[in-house]
């Protein structure tokens, strides 16, 4: 194979990809291009590219976070205990949520700069203690009763768009901004695509992986407070998995996992994909098993495209 267009493939070829699958599914079933369907489709990616949003800053600075989801199940447990009607306002379930994946993603970002433990081993840890502190905050039950105050931010809508869909929009817009903006972003690139040299540049490499876990934390949190009021209620066992399909999303869209490289657009491409491909697994009535082995076949796909690309510069 021609070693340019593999490059071009391996970074354009998440717009291709998704554009051909759009315009045939639209082509083969009537109901994928529907206002009702493709707001059904934003509304269930939501939660997803908000994870992968916080793990591609960490994916780019060369790490990994595998306790998405077990920030999901605490931060929304945690959310959900202060969410009860006629307790408290709003904005004091929210905080506790995005200060409990805050303090999490530090967590991991101090161990993983002090102790030089690789993140997979770290996060790993982090996952299983993470899902503890769930079911012992919760008693191993869900935490429900929560007020419709709350529950407006997964079910609500304003003019007509699911209030999850424009929190992800302002996500999208401030995690685009961050990277590409701001010193911090450049670091991430610097730091993912060569540390060393990074290092001896005069960047504070650990307190770029402080900042990258903590953003990673407080995006999950988001996810998790979102996904709490939209079941209405907080569980204990919720976001099982999600780290997957949040780290599929990022490499999908054209995040390295040899770090240095990543864009948020491709990231939300990405999930966007991975939605539109389960949405569509749904209308044609494909079971879940099937869709799994066709998730898998996609990311393995990207994986070796990302391997080619990178062979080819």
């Amino acid at each position: 194979m021609n070693s340019l267009p593999t490059a071009r493939f391996s970074r354009y070829g998440i717009f291709i990809a998704f554009a051909a699958i759009c315009l045939i599914l639209s082509l083969s079933t009537p109901r994928f291009f529907t206002v009702g369907n493709l707001l059904i489709i934003g509304t269930q990616v939501s939660i997803n590219a908000l994870l992968a949003f916080g793990v591609t800053f960490v994916i780019i600075t060369g790490g990994i976070d595998l306790s998405l989801g077990s920030m999901v199940a605490v931060t929304g447990v945690v959310a959900a205990t202060f969410a009860h009607p006629d307790t408290y306002p709003l904005a004091v379930p929210i905080l506790a949520g995005l200060g409990t994946g805050l303090l999490l993603g530090a967590f991991n970002g101090l161990v993983i700069t002090k102790s030089k433990v690789p993140p997979f081993i770290v996060t790993l840890g982090t996952m299983t203690i993470g899902r503890g502190l769930a079911l012992i905050l919760s008693k191993g039950r869900p935490v429900s009763n929560l007020s419709d105050t709350f529950n407006f931010i997964g079910g609500g809508n304003v003019l007509g768009i699911p209030v999850p869909i424009l929190i992800l929009l302002v996500a999208f817009v401030i995690c685009s901004m961050l990277l590409k903006k701001t010193i911090l972003g450049r670091y991430m690139y610097a730091v993912g695509g060569n540390e060393p040299a990074a290092r001896a540049s005069g960047i504070n490499v650990a307190s770029v992986k402080m900042w990258v876990y903590m953003i990673s934390g407080l995006l999950s949190a988001l996810g998790g407070i979102v996904l709490t009021a939209r079941i209405t209620t907080g569980q204990p066992n919720a976001g099982a998995g999600f780290e997957l399909d949040a780290i599929a999303a990022a490499i999908i869209g054209g995040t390295s996992t040899s770090g240095g490289t990543g864009t948020m657009t491709g990231t939300m491409i990405g999930a966007l994909l991975i939605g539109v491909i389960s949405n569509s697994l749904d209308l044609l009535n494909v079971t879940s098993y099937y869709q799994q082995v066709v998730m898998g076949v996609i990311i393995i796909g990207a994986v070796v495209l990302d391997g080619l690309g990178k062979k080819t510069e």
